[in-house]
C-alpha cells in the first residue's frame, strides 16, 4: 500500500499551527490563512472526519496587541503576553468556524493535566465528548499559568501527546518549512525533502534545525513529536502551511512535505501515559543485562540490575530508567522511596525482607507500571 494512504484513510486528525505561520511572523493572527484552514478543516468534518486543532499564537499575538518588539524573555510578561493574545487567538477561530456553522471548544492544557492520571483520562474523556457532538475542540498550552513548561515546552511536543489521549490516526503538522530536509536549506541549496521516513530514524535528529524568533520549537521538536504520537501508531505529517488547500491535498494521498510513519503497534493506554510524562521524580541507571530484560523479554525491573538511583522519590512516584551511557530506556512507577530502594541496589529480591526489615515487593518497577521508551 502506497503510506499515503494512511492520510487518505484516517478517521481522526490533529492539526497543529505554529505561531510564526499564525501570525505572519509576529506581524499580528494571519486571518487570511486561518480562513483557509478552517475552511479545509470543515470540509474534513463534513466527511466524517474527528479533527482536532493544537494551536500556538496566543503569546505571538499578545506581544502584537501589546506593541513588544518581541518575545519577552521574563515568565510573567510572557504570561501576560499569553493572556492577552488568547483573547483574540480564540475570537478569530470562533468566528470563521461559526461561518461553516461549526461549533468551537477551547481546551488549556499544561502538560501536569496529562501526567496526571485522573486528569489524563478526565481530558481523554471530554475530548472524546466534544467530538461525539461534532465539536471542533481547540487546545493551547496554558501559557497563563504555567512557570516550566513556557520555556522549555511546545505546542509540537502536546500535539504529540494530544494525538495519544485520542488515538488519532494522523498528526499533521503545519508549519513555515516544507517539511523535514537532509540539510538545512537555509544554508545549503542542495538540501533535498525528506518524503517519507520512520518517526525513530535517527537521521532525523541529526538534520534537525533550530527555531524562530517567535516559536519555540524547530524541526527537533516537531520530530520529538512524531515520536511521541507514534506510540499511539499515529503516522506524523510536517508540511508548509501556506499550500491554500494543504489538508484536503493530504486528505486526497498527494505527496506532500515529510511523512514520518509509526514504526510499532499501538501501546496500550495506560503504557502510552507512562511513557508521555515529561517531567520524572527520579533516575535509576540500569546494567546491561537489566537493560536487556526490560527491551527483549518485556519483564519487570528487579533490584539486582539497578546500579544507581538519583533523586528523592516516593514510592508510586515516576521514574526514568537508564542505560549506563545516560541513554532514557522506560519510564515506571517505583515501589520503593529513594531511601528503600538505595539500599537494595544489586540485590536479589530474596534479600529484601533482611536488608529492609519486612517482605516488600520482589520488583523495583512492576511490568505492569513500565513503558518502554
Amino acid at each position: 500500500m502506497n503510506n499515503r494512504e494512511i492520510l487518505k484513510n484516517a478517521k481522526t486528525w490533529v492539526i497543529k499551527i505554529g505561531s510564526s505561520l499564525l501570525t505572519d511572523n509576529g506581524k499580528g493572527l494571519n486571518l487570511e490563512s486561518i480562513a483557509l484552514w478552517g475552511k479545509q478543516i470543515c470540509e474534513l468534518q463534513d466527511q466524517g472526519l474527528d479533527v482536532v486543532l493544537v494551536s500556538s499564537g496566543a503569546v505571538a499575538e499578545g506581544v502584537r496587541r501589546l506593541g513588544l518588539t518581541g518575545r519577552p524573555t521574563a515568565i510573567h510578561q510572557q504570561q501576560a503576553a499569553a493572556a492577552v493574545g488568547q483573547m483574540g487567538l480564540i475570537q478569530a477561530y470562533e468566528s470563521q468556524f461559526k461561518k461553516f456553522g461549526k461549533h468551537t471548544a477551547q481546551i488549556l492544557l499544561t502538560h501536569d493535566d496529562l501526567s496526571n492520571r485522573k486528569r489524563y483520562l478526565n481530558a481523554r474523556s471530554t475530548l472524546r465528548a466534544l467530538l461525539d457532538m461534532h465539536v471542533i475542540p481547540v487546545i493551547n498550552e496554558n501559557d497563563t499559568v504555567v512557570t516550566d513548561e513556557i520555556c522549555f515546552g511546545d505546542n509540537d511536543t502536546l500535539a504529540g501527546l494530544v494525538a495519544n489521549l485520542i488515538n488519532a490516526d494522523v498528526l499533521v503538522i503545519l508549519t513555515d518549512q516544507e517539511g523535514v530536509f537532509d540539510a538545512d536549506p537555509r544554508s545549503n541549496t542542495q538540501a533535498k525533502l525528506i518524503h517519507e521516513a520512520n518517526s525513530h530514524d535517527e537521521m532525523l535528529m541529526a538534520v534537525a534545525g533550530g527555531s524562530g524568533a517567535f516559536g519555540k520549537g524547530g524541526m527537533l521538536t516537531k520530530i520529538r513529536a512524531a515520536r511521541l504520537a507514534s506510540r499511539s501508531g499515529t503516522a506524523t505529517c510536517i508540511v508548509h502551511g501556506s499550500n491554500p488547500d494543504v489538508l484536503n491535498a493530504l486528505q486526497r494521498g498527494e505527496i506532500l512535505g515529510t511523512l514520518l510513519l509509526a514504526d510499532k503497534q499501538p501501546v496500550a493506554a495506560r503504557k502510552q501515559w507512562l511513557a508521555s510524562h515529561l517531567q520524572v521524580c527520579g533516575i535509576m541507571t540500569l546494567d546491561a543485562g537489566a537493560v536487556r530484560v526490560l527491551q527483549d523479554a518485556g519483564k519487570s525491573l528487579l533490584p539486582v540490575g539497578i546500579k544507581s538511583v538519583q533523586g528523592y522519590f516516593k514510592r508510586g512516584d515516576l521514574v526514568v530508567c537508564q542505560d549506563e551511557a545516560g541513554r532514557n530506556i522506560a519510564h515506571g512507577l517505583v515501589n520503593y522511596d529513594y531511601t528503600e530502594a538505595s539500599k537494595l541496589l544489586g540485590k536479589s529480591s530474596e534479600q529484601i525482607i533482611a536488608i529492609l526489615g519486612y517482605d516488600g515487593d520482589p520488583e523495583m518497577i512492576h511490568r505492569d507500571n513500565l513503558a518502554l521508551l
